[in-house]
This record gives C-alpha cells, structure tokens and sequence, in this order.
C-alpha cells in the first residue's frame, strides 16, 4: 500500500478509505443491509491487515452505531497514531427519519441537525464519546446548511480544531460555489479551511467534473469520492440484483432515473476488465485514481473480498484509449448529492 498526502496537508492516507455506512444496527431505520458489530469488525481488521490507514464514518449512520463499531474495533486493532479517522456532521439524528434528501432537521424539534454553532459543539463530543477516542483527524460537514450563516459554521469548526478535538476540517457535496465561500470566509477570518471534498463521483455520475474538480486540482484539495461503484452498479451485470440493491433507496434514486444510458457504461467497464484480466470493481477505481486531486475512494466494503477486489486497482493504468472508451457514452445527469 502507498500512503500519498492528503491533499496540501502533511498528512499521509492510503489510497483506498474503508467507508463505515454499512456498520451498524439494521434494525435502526437508517437501513436494512448494513452489518452487525460481530460482522463487522473482520471487514475493519481485513482493511488494516492490507494497509489500510483512513477510514470514513458519520454520525447519523445507523444513528451513531457505526461510529461505536468503527471506532471500538480501531482502538482494539490500530495504534491511534498511525490511522485517519474521520466523521461527519449535519443531518438529523432522529431515528426513523428519512434520510434520502439529507435535509439536516427534523421536522419540528428544534435544534436538530444542521450546522449551527450550537450543533456543532454538541455534535462532536458525542462523536469523540461513541468512538472512545480524544480526536478526529477529519471532520467533515454532510451537506451545505442554507439555515445558518457560513461565517458561524466556519469559526464553529475553526475553534474545534484548536480546542484540539479536530485536527482537519472537510465538506461534502455541494455546489462549488458554496465550497469556495466557505473557504474563502476561513481565509478572511483567519479561520481554520476546508482541505479535502468528499463528493459523488463515479463512471455513472460525473457532473463534478464541471466545476469541483478544477477548483479542487487549482487549491490542492484531496478529493475523496463516494459511491465510487455506484452502489455496486459498476461491479456486476445489469440485471444481477443483490439485498442492497433491493433496499438501498438512497442508491436507487440516484441512479433508477438513468439506468438506460449507463447500462452502455456498465458494459464497457465489462469489456475493460475482460481486456486486462481484471475485475469491473479495479477498472472502475483506477478510473477515479488516475484523476489528479482523487486521493482515495471511499470503498463501502461489506465483505473481506470487497477490499481484495479493490486493492489491484492501485497498480492498475488505464490508457488513454481505455479512458476515452469508458467515457465517451456519458450524457448529464441531474444533480444529486448537492442540494
């Protein structure tokens, strides 16, 4: 495993971030496939034992159970020092909430979700106490909060990091406006700034491509996509179905609206493995990889052979040609992630 820095930061992470949404309690509402804790922590220590140092969680999956999952099985199987652990703030925690649009609030109860000063310091500490650690090294606001200035979150964030709890800050798809905003009210400020995007982005959705990207590249920010399979779309047949794809509602409305102009990406992401002897999981990630400011896709790995099917995509490049063949079918796609 190479370890890369993270964007203009001296922090080194592993190419591949092992994403913790599928930890947790599946009788919780937030969804119906994710893992128990005993099936869990084989997926956490599989990712350590191939080099693995990064890993990504938030609060609101499973509603705090996948935070306690990852976070124990790390202080169990990792040295602190030598890992990146990151989380996320901003959507509801209510239970039974749907999560689809992400809005951030629940309904009527005040002061749930969002990005306020108040939000935030609570936030964090039941974070830290879940994960049973001092620290995080990456945190990371969900969504953009139209219901609280940028100057409030952004300083909010800023004394987090110096009261030591955060040691980097990052965001989460949303328009590069906003992105830039917010970045630009840190420097004005003299606050703490953004060093890293995690956004959408994948052979079937790559509308970042306009805008985030080039700003990312320009300011040397680490991008690390999510969904970097399109739910496991770009790994298997068009037709093959798996419990995920049957229950993931979240998966479904981004992708359902599309199927018949990304079934031809599907196939060729085939075609390219087949050429190279490789599997549809390694040609879609090398595809991300060889993208300038993608640091490390976030992989959702649910099985030990999830992580040993994405690790040869770091010694995987694509040609030229190969690029042009998976992409050139594209059409737009609406907007999904930023709202």
């Amino acid at each position: 495993m190479d370890y890369v820095r993270f964007g203009n930061t001296g922090m080194k992470v592993s190419q591949l971030c092992l994403g913790a949404m599928g930890f947790g309690d599946n009788t919780s509402g937030f969804n119906e496939w994710s893992l128990s804790e005993a099936d869990s922590r084989p997926v956490i220590k599989k990712a350590l034992d191939l080099g693995i140092n990064f890993f990504d969680t938030a609060n609101v999956y499973s509603y705090g159970d996948s935070e306690r999952i990852l976070g124990k099985a790390l202080n169990d199987y990792a040295n602190r020092d030598e890992i990146v652990v990151a989380s996320k703030v901003f959507v509801s925690m209510k239970k039974n909430k749907n999560q689809t649009n992400f809005s951030g609030f629940g309904g009527k109860v005040a002061n749930d979700g969002g990005l306020s000063r108040k939000e935030i310091m609570f936030q964090i500490d039941q974070t830290l106490e879940r994960m049973g650690m001092d620290y995080l090294d990456l945190y990371i606001i969900h969504r953009w909060d139209y219901n609280t200035p940028i100057e409030e979150t952004m300083e909010a964030l800023h004394d987090v990091v110096k009261s030591g709890k955060v040691r980097y800050i990052g965001a989460s798809a949303m328009y590069t406006w906003q992105f830039a905003k917010a970045n630009h009210v840190a420097e004005k400020n003299g606050w703490t700034k953004f060093v890293s995007m995690q956004n959408h982005l994948n052979l079937l959705y790559r509308e970042e491509e306009r805008e985030m990207l080039p700003y990312c590249d320009d300011a040397k920010i680490a991008v690390t996509p999510y969904s970097p399979l399109a739910s496991g779309r770009l790994t298997r047949d068009w037709t093959a179905q798996t419990k995920r794809f049957l229950t993931d509602q979240t998966g479904n409305s981004k992708y359902d609206s599309t199927m018949e102009q990304d079934k031809i990406i599907v196939e060729r992401v085939a075609e390219i493995a087949e050429k190279y002897d490789v599997k549809r999981a390694q040609v879609a990630l090398a595809w991300l990889l060889q993208k300038e400011s993608v640091v490390a896709p976030i992989i959702g790995a649910t099985k030990e052979s999830h992580l040993l099917d994405a690790m040869p995509a770091l010694d995987l490049k694509l040609s030229a040609e190969d690029v042009h063949y998976l992409e050139e079918m594209y059409l737009p796609h609406k907007v999904v992630g930023a709202l």
